[in-house]
């Protein structure tokens, strides 16, 4: 059996008990660490602290692992039980998808424990969940790279008075471009986007293509370590925002769309003052 257990957004105790029970009963034990971070993955006795809540040793799984190397995790699961964590919610990825699909082609069994994910937490920040539209994710841009892609959708949702989830990119064992010219891997220090960056991202991606979606004073929610209790939830305009400190990550946006009175009444408690 291959179990796939969400762990939440917070830290090691937020894992449902059907999760811990599933863990418990595992053989061998991994934890995806790449397309998102629980608060462990930015402390140094983190992953210790898992390994002692739920009793097992854990292997972290990284992304060459999670997408080149998977077949040693399904040959283990066809032959004892294995457990592959992941944060938040095991959908919230389509890498947890394909190791689904990879899985029952091989008739292994898979069992999905849920959790909470950032796709539903955002709901704290008081814009009600059925009125967002697509999600976009922002990469980081480099010299070489700068994709606009994200804007086409944002403009799309505006059109619709829906929000817009932005998330917000992280590069964890990323490959250096100097490094795999040279044939070797060479992996560059983590990186995890701000919102600030982000704002000034979008507001670059604004003033290239000019169609008027967005601008400074569009208004919209900042929120930082959601699910944590340091978790912080700031509305303002994007010239408001961006300059703001956040702290430490991770971060994602919301741009703003047409409000219920109910919405405006939430968003009044995390407004910049």
């Amino acid at each position: 059996m291959l179990y796939i257990v969400g762990l939440g957004l917070g830290d090691e105790r937020d894992i449902t008990i059907r999760g811990l029970e599933a863990v418990k009963s595992c053989k061998k034990i991994y934890i995806e660490a790449y397309t998102s971070l629980l608060s462990f993955g930015l402390s140094t006795d983190g992953l210790s602290r898992m390994e002692k809540l739920y009793g097992k040793t854990i292997t972290i799984a990284d992304r060459e692992m999670v997408e080149e190397n998977v077949d040693k995790i399904l040959t283990e699961a066809s032959e004892s039980d294995v457990a592959f964590l992941v944060v938040g919610d095991p959908f919230g990825a389509t890498t947890h998808s394909d190791l689904v699909v990879r899985a029952r082609k091989l008739l292994v069994e898979v069992k999905v424990i849920h959790n909470a994910s950032i796709m539903n937490a955002i709901g704290v920040c008081g814009l009600q969940l059925y009125r967002y539209g697509e999600t976009v994710s922002i990469p980081f841009f480099t010299d070489t790279w700068r994709p606009y892609s994200f804007y086409e959708k944002i403009q799309r949702n505006i059109e619709l008075g829906l929000h817009t989830l932005c998330l917000l990119d992280i590069r964890v064992k990323e490959p250096s471009i100097e490094s795999l010219c040279r044939g070797r891997k060479c992996f560059e220090p983590p990186r995890f986007m701000t919102i600030n960056t982000a704002i000034e991202q979008l507001l670059e991606v604004e003033e290239a293509l000019g169609a008027c979606v967005y601008g400074k004073n569009s208004r919209c929610v900042g929120l930082a370590r959601v699910g944590n209790e340091d978790q912080v939830i700031v509305a303002g305009s994007m010239e408001d925002l961006l300059d703001f400190d956040f702290g430490a990550p991770l971060h994602c946006l919301v741009i703003v769309g047409e409000t219920h009175p109910v919405e405006e009444e939430m968003l009044e408690f995390y407004s910049i003052k």
